[in-house]
């Protein structure tokens, strides 16, 4: 008897602190709807829809999961050209300034979008460090497009000598 006593108080007090926690939240706490949209196109730039209109072709190998693209026609005619983006930034080194780092298509503070599929962020060069401090904000960034994952790395899309608009 006196271990269901334990339990159920053990029981009862999870509850009452997940009631707790519950009730200080703020009032106007709701989930937000953006980590579901891509960032916006930019004035005379390219929209994520058109890039994640790329096919991935995966294929396993010893439990090692290898991608390329199926580029269609709309992608293939941007490779080589200047091009405008909106993402949102993902730093690879801890420093404040970077000149090579990931944009991404979906914000990331998402679970679910913490394993972008290759159509969904591109790797970055920019020949000025750019502020990454803010990863929140959506950025825009010009650079000539790089179309690449020909040899199953998994990334399909390059932006070389990019800058911050």
């Amino acid at each position: 008897m006196k271990k269901i006593t334990i339990a159920a108080f053990c029981a009862t007090a999870s509850l009452l602190a997940a009631a707790a926690a519950f009730a200080q939240r703020p009032a106007d706490l709701a989930p937000t709807e953006k980590v579901w949209v891509a960032a916006p196109t930019p004035k005379g730039g390219v929209s994520w829809k058109v890039l994640e209109s790329t096919r991935e072709i995966q294929r396993t190998e010893n439990g090692v999961i290898f991608s390329k693209p199926d580029f269609p026609a709309a992608v293939k005619e941007l490779a080589g050209k200047k091009i405008k983006v909106n993402g949102y930034i993902m730093p690879l080194q801890t420093s404040a300034m970077q000149s090579h780092f990931v944009l991404l298509a979906y914000p990331p503070d998402c679970p679910f979008h913490l394993s972008p599929a290759p159509t969904q962020f591109m790797e970055i060069r920019v020949s000025s460090p750019v502020d990454v401090t803010n990863e929140g904000e959506v950025r825009t960034i010009e650079g000539t497009l790089v179309l690449g994952g020909a040899d199953e790395s998994g990334i399909f899309y390059q932006i070389v000598e990019g800058r911050e608009i």
